[in-house]
């Protein structure tokens, strides 16, 4: 007797740089053992501690714009200029052929994206910090950037923080022990009907 064929789904966790989407993706990922990260592809520049193929697929230019005429991505957006991010199709067919549900940790025009093109598998959730001061409190903290980088991207967050209302779920930020539970209860509910924890 054949087995039931395995049904992937998605969780798309999005937010505007700084509000702790990473945080909560790796937390999920340390505890479920039936997830895996959906690594993204990008052109911007390798930070020291990042790792291709596990924090990011890193390409230049040409080769992602090569691999966006070859009809390789699910989605892709130029989210500042000549820096391109991007969903590899190829991605989605490994994890899921492993039976494992996909985690993206994406953007929020790319997270808007991957749910108009798989909709019903997917659960879209909006992570918000508490405020926006909040936000670029921890944006400026990092020390990542330059004070230009830093205006423009606090510019872009300012601009995602009107799409929250986009996903299906909003996770206010705010104590991440407490959203560690209300991401976990998400995940379980999703996959078992109710949360197991």
């Amino acid at each position: 007797m054949k087995g039931v064929e395995f049904q992937g789904k998605m969780f798309i966790f999005t937010a505007p740089s700084g509000a702790g989407k990473t945080t909560l993706v790796r937390h999920l990922l340390s505890k479920y053992k039936f997830l895996d990260f959906s690594v993204s592809a990008t052109t911007r520049d390798k930070r020291p501690h990042e790792i291709n193929g596990k924090d990011y697929y890193f390409m230049s230019i040409d080769e992602f714009k090569e691999s966006i005429d070859k009809g390789l991505f699910i989605e892709w957006e130029e989210v500042y200029e000549n820096q391109f991010y991007g969903t590899l199709k190829s991605e989605v067919d490994i994890i899921w052929k492993k039976e494992k549900h996909l985690v993206f940790d994406i953007d929020v025009r790319g997270a808007k994206n991957i749910k108009r093109f798989f909709d019903e598998k997917c659960m879209s959730v909006f992570v918000r910090p508490p405020s926006i001061d909040t936000l670029i409190e921890r944006l400026t903290l990092r020390n990542t950037e330059t004070s230009q980088s830093l205006r423009k991207r606090i510019e872009k967050v300012k601009r995602e923080m009107t799409f929250e209302n986009s996903f299906d779920i909003i996770l206010v930020n705010d104590v991440l022990e407490v959203s560690f539970v209300e991401a976990e209860n998400i995940v379980e509910t999703f996959i078992f009907g109710v949360p197991t924890s």
